[in-house]
Protein backbone atom coordinates (compact mmCIF):
# COMPACT_ATOMS: atom_id res chain seq x y z
CA UNK A 1 0.00 0.00 0.00
CA UNK A 2 1.70 3.16 -0.69
CA UNK A 3 2.29 5.63 1.90
CA UNK A 4 0.21 8.80 1.65
CA UNK A 5 1.47 11.77 0.97
CA UNK A 6 2.25 14.83 3.13
CA UNK A 7 -0.48 17.35 3.41
CA UNK A 8 0.06 20.81 2.22
CA UNK A 9 1.08 22.30 5.91
CA UNK A 10 2.80 19.36 6.56
CA UNK A 11 5.45 19.71 3.12
CA UNK A 12 5.80 23.64 4.17
CA UNK A 13 6.81 22.90 7.91
CA UNK A 14 9.41 20.41 6.18
CA UNK A 15 10.68 22.61 3.71
CA UNK A 16 10.64 25.15 6.45
CA UNK A 17 12.80 22.94 8.81
CA UNK A 18 15.17 21.62 5.95
CA UNK A 19 15.87 25.76 5.07
CA UNK A 20 16.82 26.25 8.67
CA UNK A 21 18.95 23.14 9.09
CA UNK A 22 21.05 23.90 5.69
CA UNK A 23 20.86 27.78 7.17
CA UNK A 24 22.43 26.58 10.66
CA UNK A 25 24.82 24.50 8.33
CA UNK A 26 26.06 27.37 5.93
CA UNK A 27 29.04 28.80 6.64
CA UNK A 28 29.57 32.46 7.73
CA UNK A 29 29.50 35.13 4.85
CA UNK A 30 29.80 38.69 4.39
CA UNK A 31 32.96 41.03 5.30
CA UNK A 32 34.32 40.41 8.57
CA UNK A 33 33.46 44.17 9.42
CA UNK A 34 31.86 46.92 8.04
CA UNK A 35 32.54 50.62 8.35
CA UNK A 36 30.62 52.99 10.69
CA UNK A 37 30.87 56.58 10.46
CA UNK A 38 32.38 58.80 13.54
CA UNK A 39 31.19 59.87 16.32
CA UNK A 40 29.47 63.55 16.79
CA UNK A 41 32.31 64.86 19.00
CA UNK A 42 32.51 68.99 20.15
CA UNK A 43 34.88 70.44 17.18
CA UNK A 44 37.42 71.83 20.22
CA UNK A 45 37.60 68.07 21.66
CA UNK A 46 41.37 66.58 21.85
CA UNK A 47 40.44 63.80 19.83
CA UNK A 48 38.50 63.91 16.64
CA UNK A 49 36.64 60.84 15.64
CA UNK A 50 37.53 58.84 12.41
CA UNK A 51 34.22 56.32 12.53
CA UNK A 52 34.86 52.45 13.30
CA UNK A 53 34.00 48.87 12.41
CA UNK A 54 31.49 46.37 13.68
CA UNK A 55 33.01 43.35 13.47
CA UNK A 56 31.27 40.06 12.36
CA UNK A 57 31.74 37.16 15.17
CA UNK A 58 30.44 35.09 12.86
CA UNK A 59 32.75 35.66 10.00
CA UNK A 60 35.69 36.29 12.30
CA UNK A 61 35.21 33.02 14.41
CA UNK A 62 34.88 34.15 17.84
CA UNK A 63 34.10 37.33 19.59
CA UNK A 64 35.36 38.89 23.34
CA UNK A 65 38.12 40.53 22.02
CA UNK A 66 40.01 41.72 25.57
CA UNK A 67 43.37 43.02 24.40
CA UNK A 68 44.43 45.05 20.97
CA UNK A 69 47.93 46.12 20.06
CA UNK A 70 48.08 47.96 16.38
CA UNK A 71 51.36 48.56 15.03
CA UNK A 72 52.78 51.47 12.82
CA UNK A 73 52.13 49.23 9.24
CA UNK A 74 48.29 48.96 10.27
CA UNK A 75 48.65 45.72 11.54
CA UNK A 76 46.43 44.53 14.14
CA UNK A 77 46.42 42.09 17.05
CA UNK A 78 43.91 41.12 19.26
CA UNK A 79 43.19 38.60 22.00
CA UNK A 80 40.17 37.09 23.59
CA UNK A 81 39.09 35.95 26.81
CA UNK A 82 37.94 32.76 25.51
CA UNK A 83 41.73 31.69 24.78
CA UNK A 84 41.82 32.94 20.92
CA UNK A 85 44.35 35.07 19.14
CA UNK A 86 43.28 37.26 15.90
CA UNK A 87 45.52 38.60 13.34
CA UNK A 88 44.24 41.46 10.72
CA UNK A 89 45.94 44.64 8.57
CA UNK A 90 43.28 47.35 9.31
CA UNK A 91 42.05 49.22 5.46
CA UNK A 92 41.82 53.07 6.05
CA UNK A 93 41.36 54.97 3.55
CA UNK A 94 42.96 58.03 2.21
CA UNK A 95 41.69 60.25 5.38
CA UNK A 96 42.05 57.50 7.99
CA UNK A 97 38.51 56.44 8.04
CA UNK A 98 38.73 52.50 8.85
CA UNK A 99 37.07 50.49 5.78
CA UNK A 100 37.33 47.13 7.05
CA UNK A 101 39.70 44.46 7.98
CA UNK A 102 41.77 41.90 5.65
CA UNK A 103 44.26 39.15 5.61
CA UNK A 104 42.89 37.73 8.58
CA UNK A 105 44.39 34.98 10.93
CA UNK A 106 43.48 33.76 13.47
CA UNK A 107 43.95 30.38 16.40
CA UNK A 108 44.76 29.01 19.52
CA UNK A 109 46.48 31.49 22.43
CA UNK A 110 48.56 28.60 24.46
CA UNK A 111 48.39 28.72 27.44
CA UNK A 112 51.16 26.97 28.37
CA UNK A 113 49.79 23.80 29.15
CA UNK A 114 49.63 20.47 26.94
CA UNK A 115 45.71 20.32 27.31
CA UNK A 116 44.10 23.72 28.54
CA UNK A 117 42.33 23.28 32.05
CA UNK A 118 38.25 23.28 31.71
CA UNK A 119 36.18 26.24 31.19
CA UNK A 120 38.09 29.32 31.47
CA UNK A 121 40.36 28.79 33.80
CA UNK A 122 43.64 28.89 32.27
CA UNK A 123 42.81 30.55 28.47
CA UNK A 124 41.24 34.02 30.26
CA UNK A 125 43.24 36.69 28.02
CA UNK A 126 42.70 39.70 29.12
CA UNK A 127 45.90 41.92 28.80
CA UNK A 128 48.04 42.73 25.51
CA UNK A 129 51.05 44.68 25.03
CA UNK A 130 54.60 44.41 23.20
CA UNK A 131 58.13 44.42 24.38
CA UNK A 132 60.83 46.89 22.13
CA UNK A 133 62.35 43.41 21.01
CA UNK A 134 58.87 42.62 19.45
CA UNK A 135 57.34 39.81 21.69
CA UNK A 136 53.96 40.35 23.12
CA UNK A 137 53.10 40.32 26.73
CA UNK A 138 49.45 38.58 27.52
CA UNK A 139 48.17 39.25 31.24
CA UNK A 140 45.95 36.33 31.91
CA UNK A 141 43.30 36.03 34.65
CA UNK A 142 41.26 33.40 36.70
CA UNK A 143 44.66 31.38 36.68
CA UNK A 144 47.09 34.91 37.24
CA UNK A 145 50.17 35.25 35.40
CA UNK A 146 51.98 36.66 32.39
CA UNK A 147 52.89 34.93 29.53
CA UNK A 148 55.67 36.48 26.87
CA UNK A 149 55.11 35.03 23.11
CA UNK A 150 57.84 35.44 20.82
CA UNK A 151 54.99 35.55 17.82
CA UNK A 152 51.52 35.72 18.87
CA UNK A 153 50.35 32.04 17.49
CA UNK A 154 53.78 30.29 19.48
CA UNK A 155 54.18 28.49 22.63
CA UNK A 156 54.93 31.30 24.71
CA UNK A 157 56.79 31.06 28.43
CA UNK A 158 55.92 32.45 31.52
CA UNK A 159 57.34 35.83 33.25
CA UNK A 160 57.82 36.79 36.87
CA UNK A 161 54.36 38.14 37.19
CA UNK A 162 54.22 41.05 40.68
CA UNK A 163 54.48 39.91 43.87
CA UNK A 164 50.68 39.59 45.04
CA UNK A 165 48.73 39.05 41.93
CA UNK A 166 48.01 36.12 43.39
CA UNK A 167 45.58 37.44 45.50
CA UNK A 168 43.15 39.04 43.28
CA UNK A 169 39.91 38.05 42.41
CA UNK A 170 39.25 35.27 40.23
CA UNK A 171 37.78 37.66 37.72
CA UNK A 172 39.22 40.79 38.27
CA UNK A 173 42.83 40.89 37.53
CA UNK A 174 45.36 40.98 34.83
CA UNK A 175 43.15 44.05 32.70
CA UNK A 176 45.48 46.29 32.29
CA UNK A 177 49.50 46.44 31.15
CA UNK A 178 51.71 48.67 28.91
CA UNK A 179 55.50 48.67 28.01
CA UNK A 180 56.13 51.85 28.48
CA UNK A 181 58.60 54.38 26.72
CA UNK A 182 61.29 53.99 28.88
CA UNK A 183 60.69 50.24 29.13
CA UNK A 184 59.09 50.19 32.52
CA UNK A 185 55.98 47.79 32.70
CA UNK A 186 53.05 49.36 33.97
CA UNK A 187 50.53 46.17 35.31
CA UNK A 188 46.89 47.85 37.14
CA UNK A 189 44.60 45.33 38.64
CA UNK A 190 41.24 45.54 38.13
CA UNK A 191 39.35 44.63 41.11
CA UNK A 192 42.37 44.20 43.49
CA UNK A 193 42.36 46.66 46.34
CA UNK A 194 44.88 48.48 47.69
CA UNK A 195 42.42 50.52 50.31
CA UNK A 196 38.97 51.70 49.77
CA UNK A 197 38.70 53.32 46.40
CA UNK A 198 42.04 52.43 44.88
CA UNK A 199 43.74 49.02 42.92
CA UNK A 200 46.69 47.80 43.63
CA UNK A 201 49.32 48.24 40.86
CA UNK A 202 52.65 47.61 40.23
CA UNK A 203 55.48 49.31 37.98
CA UNK A 204 59.02 47.79 37.08
CA UNK A 205 59.80 45.08 35.02
CA UNK A 206 60.24 41.37 36.71
CA UNK A 207 62.54 41.25 39.45
CA UNK A 208 62.05 44.87 40.02
CA UNK A 209 58.49 45.67 40.74
CA UNK A 210 57.64 48.77 42.48
CA UNK A 211 53.84 48.60 44.31
CA UNK A 212 51.45 51.36 43.67
CA UNK A 213 47.77 51.80 43.89
CA UNK A 214 45.69 53.85 41.09
CA UNK A 215 42.42 55.70 41.52
CA UNK A 216 39.62 54.91 38.95
CA UNK A 217 36.68 57.27 38.55
CA UNK A 218 33.94 56.36 40.94
CA UNK A 219 32.22 53.59 39.97
CA UNK A 220 34.43 52.62 37.31
CA UNK A 221 37.10 49.64 36.81
CA UNK A 222 40.27 50.11 34.28
CA UNK A 223 40.38 47.46 31.51
CA UNK A 224 43.33 48.47 29.81
CA UNK A 225 46.75 49.97 28.92
CA UNK A 226 48.58 51.67 26.18
CA UNK A 227 52.04 53.77 26.16
CA UNK A 228 52.36 56.91 24.40
CA UNK A 229 55.83 57.95 23.06
CA UNK A 230 55.59 60.76 25.27
CA UNK A 231 56.43 58.89 28.06
CA UNK A 232 52.33 58.84 28.94
CA UNK A 233 49.43 56.39 28.85
CA UNK A 234 46.14 56.02 27.68
CA UNK A 235 43.72 54.04 29.91
CA UNK A 236 40.26 52.45 29.00
CA UNK A 237 37.76 52.52 32.13
CA UNK A 238 34.58 50.49 32.24
CA UNK A 239 31.39 50.11 34.12
CA UNK A 240 28.55 48.18 34.20
CA UNK A 241 24.92 49.01 35.85
CA UNK A 242 22.03 46.87 35.04
CA UNK A 243 19.55 50.17 35.67
CA UNK A 244 21.65 52.31 33.58
CA UNK A 245 21.11 49.88 30.28
CA UNK A 246 24.28 47.95 31.05
CA UNK A 247 28.07 49.20 30.34
CA UNK A 248 29.59 52.44 30.08
CA UNK A 249 33.12 53.53 29.25
CA UNK A 250 35.69 55.93 29.72
CA UNK A 251 38.87 56.87 28.45
CA UNK A 252 41.65 58.79 30.06
CA UNK A 253 45.12 59.75 29.85
CA UNK A 254 47.90 59.51 31.86
CA UNK A 255 50.60 62.44 31.27
CA UNK A 256 54.29 61.31 31.49
CA UNK A 257 55.06 63.47 34.36
CA UNK A 258 53.04 61.73 36.78
CA UNK A 259 54.32 58.48 35.14
CA UNK A 260 57.68 59.08 35.26
CA UNK A 261 57.52 60.33 39.27
CA UNK A 262 56.32 57.01 40.16
CA UNK A 263 57.41 55.44 43.55
CA UNK A 264 56.19 52.82 46.15
CA UNK A 265 52.71 53.48 47.40
CA UNK A 266 52.40 56.48 44.69
CA UNK A 267 49.13 57.07 43.82
CA UNK A 268 48.21 57.33 40.18
CA UNK A 269 44.82 59.03 38.44
CA UNK A 270 44.36 60.00 34.88
CA UNK A 271 42.60 62.98 33.23
CA UNK A 272 39.52 62.55 31.33
CA UNK A 273 39.66 62.14 27.28
CA UNK A 274 36.75 60.40 26.38
CA UNK A 275 33.61 60.46 28.68
CA UNK A 276 30.76 58.05 28.61
CA UNK A 277 28.34 60.34 27.10
CA UNK A 278 30.67 60.54 24.15
CA UNK A 279 31.52 57.07 23.64
CA UNK A 280 29.10 54.07 22.76
CA UNK A 281 27.36 52.35 25.42
CA UNK A 282 29.28 48.92 25.07
CA UNK A 283 31.69 46.85 26.80
CA UNK A 284 35.18 49.12 26.35
CA UNK A 285 38.00 46.42 27.31
CA UNK A 286 41.38 46.93 24.73
CA UNK A 287 43.39 50.64 23.37
CA UNK A 288 46.40 50.77 21.15
CA UNK A 289 47.97 53.89 19.55
CA UNK A 290 50.13 54.32 16.43
CA UNK A 291 51.69 56.19 14.09
CA UNK A 292 50.08 56.73 10.80
CA UNK A 293 51.39 59.60 8.23
CA UNK A 294 52.45 61.39 10.59
CA UNK A 295 49.58 61.68 13.00
CA UNK A 296 49.25 59.33 16.41
CA UNK A 297 46.00 57.16 16.08
CA UNK A 298 43.99 55.51 19.07
CA UNK A 299 42.03 52.30 18.76
CA UNK A 300 39.53 51.38 21.24
CA UNK A 301 38.19 47.90 21.00
CA UNK A 302 34.87 45.90 22.81
CA UNK A 303 34.34 42.85 24.23
CA UNK A 304 30.84 41.94 22.78
CA UNK A 305 30.85 38.46 25.56
CA UNK A 306 30.17 36.94 22.68
CA UNK A 307 26.28 37.92 23.51
CA UNK A 308 23.86 38.42 21.14
CA UNK A 309 22.43 41.54 22.84
CA UNK A 310 26.32 43.01 22.49
CA UNK A 311 28.54 44.65 19.49
CA UNK A 312 31.65 44.38 19.22
CA UNK A 313 32.83 47.33 18.17
CA UNK A 314 36.33 49.13 16.74
CA UNK A 315 36.67 53.05 16.69
CA UNK A 316 39.21 54.88 15.68
CA UNK A 317 40.32 58.35 16.64
CA UNK A 318 43.07 61.07 16.05
CA UNK A 319 44.99 63.72 18.30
Amino acid sequence: MPLPRPQAPRRLALALLASGLLAACAPPHGPPATPLPPLPLPAAHPLRSLGGLLLNRDVIGFGGLSGLHVDDNLRLTAISDTGRWLRARLVLDEAGHPQGLAELESGPLSDGLPISLPGRFSVDAESLARLPDGRFLVGFERWHRIRAYDGISSWGEPVEAPPGLSAAPLNASLESLAVLADGRWLVITEGLEHAPGLLRGWVGAPGAWTPLAFRPTPGFLPTDLTPLPDGGALLVERRFNVWERGFRGRLLRIPPERLAALTAGSVLAGDVLLTEAELPRENWEGVSTFAWQGRRLVAMVTDDNEFFLQKGLLLLFSF
